[in-house]
Order: C-alpha cells, then sequence, then structure tokens
C-alpha cells in the first residue's frame, strides 16, 4: 500500500479515474477539495474544526455543516454552550463539560481493567486522552492565562504536531504512567480550574 507523509507534496494534485477506495487520511489539509463524480458510499469524516469560522461542507451543492452542528447539538446536550460568550454561560457550559466526563470516568470504572489503554481505529485511549486534556489544561491555564515559563507536567501527552512544531519534548516523561495517576492528575487540574488557582 502506497504511503504518503508530510514530505510528499500534493498541493494541487489532480486524481483522475483513481482508486482510492479504504484510504486513511489522518491529520491531512484537504481544504478547498474538489470532488467530482465520485463514490463516497460509507465515507467517514472526523473534522473537528469543520464548524469554526464559518466552515462550510459541500454534498451535491448542499452546504451540510450546519445539519452536522445541530445532529451533534441534538446528541450531545449542553454541546451548544461551547460558544458561551460571557461568564455565566461559561460556568454552566463547564459544568456540563465536567458531569460529561464524570459520567464517563464512571463508566470506563466499570470495564474490566485495562481497558483505559485500549486504542481504536489508531485513536487515543482514554488514558491518552486524559493526558492530552492534562496537556491542553497547562497550556491554556499555565501558560496563557498565568504566564508561566514552563506550564507542563511530565505526565502531559502533546499532540502529534508538538514534536514537527519544534517544541521541546523533553517536558514530558516517556515512561508510561499508571491510570491512577493519571486520574490523580487530571482532577488536580480540573480542580486548579474551578478555583482559578495556580497549577500544583
Amino acid at each position: 500500500m502506497a504511503t504518503f507523509t508530510e514530505s510528499d507534496d500534493l498541493w494541487g494534485a489532480q486524481f483522475s479515474d483513481v482508486n482510492l477506495s479504504g484510504s486513511r487520511f489522518v491529520r491531512s489539509d484537504l481544504s478547498g477539495a474538489v470532488m467530482r463524480g465520485v463514490y463516497v458510499e460509507r465515507l467517514d469524516i472526523d473534522a473537528p474544526w469543520l464548524l469554526e469560522d464559518q466552515g462550510s461542507m459541500l454534498v451535491n451543492g448542499v452546504d451540510v455543516a450546519p445539519l452536522v452542528d445541530a445532529e451533534l447539538n441534538r446528541r450531545f446536550p449542553g454541546r451548544e454552550l461551547r460558544h458561551a460568550g460571557d461568564p455565566d454561560s461559561l460556568g454552566k457550559a463547564w459544568t456540563r463539560l465536567e458531569d460529561t466526563w464524570a459520567a464517563t470516568l464512571r463508566r470506563a470504572a466499570a470495564l474490566p481493567p485495562g481497558t483505559e489503554d485500549v486504542t481504536v481505529d489508531g485513536e487515543w485511549s482514554l488514558a491518552q486522552t486524559l493526558r492530552h486534556l492534562v496537556m491542553a489544561t497547562d497550556k491554556l491555564l499555565g501558560g496563557a492565562a498565568m504566564g508561566l515559563e514552563q506550564p507542563y507536567h511530565p505526565i502531559g501527552e502533546p499532540n502529534v504536531e508538538y514534536e514537527t512544531d519544534g517544541l521541546d519534548m523533553s517536558v514530558f516523561q516517556t515512561a508510561k504512567p499508571s491510570y491512577d495517576e493519571v486520574l490523580e492528575v487530571r482532577a488536580g487540574r480540573v480542580a486548579a480550574r474551578a478555583a482559578n488557582c495556580p497549577l500544583q
């Protein structure tokens, strides 16, 4: 199977009568791509930033982005609060978010041991996701809000682009922490955010 990476510049490429069925595009920029006369049955798209900055996606001339947004809000009550613009609404959004995470962790605790480290289709496991939330909280609260020169806890899980962007990976530990340690550090980040206090 052919593999293309960031070293392969396919910008502006044209694919005609090419079989791309079963292909997988990960962290790829397909903005502005045009597809004509294509077969897209069972096409699966995960585009986290599609709905930001008035993004659009046309399918047979119909912008489906608003439809996707409405359906996601229906499936995940409270999601519509993510664009809260005042302190009271932000507080409600944070409460709803933490309630959802608490329910998720309760479900995970009822599953067989080791489930928290299971990955599906190359996605992060639950433990890795929690570690990334630690890193993200440190970046926003410790870095942006508090101005700490080095805000990161060693347990944090950086995004894939962190290293390729030339940032210092040595601040993160390479040894895999226990799930209990992950939960403890994550809980500390949540408490710090709720109390607006310095990170520990």
